[in-house]
């Protein structure tokens, strides 16, 4: 599972990745070069953090 998340959004996608996945994920920031096509899994703000489990 991967969720691309702003910063207005980083808990919901935490929330919902223990939820779903029952372990807890690693938050990395998105690569400058991702940015820029990147868009928040919650809203249309440019992504800041992959919330995985890879």
């Amino acid at each position: 599972m991967k969720i691309n998340s702003c910063e207005t959004h980083i808990n919901r996608a935490l929330d919902e990745f223990v939820a779903k996945e029952e372990t807890f994920p690693s938050m990395e920031p998105i690569t400058n070069e991702e940015k820029l096509s990147t868009t928040c899994d919650y809203c249309d703000t440019l992504a800041v953090y992959l919330v995985t489990n890879t």
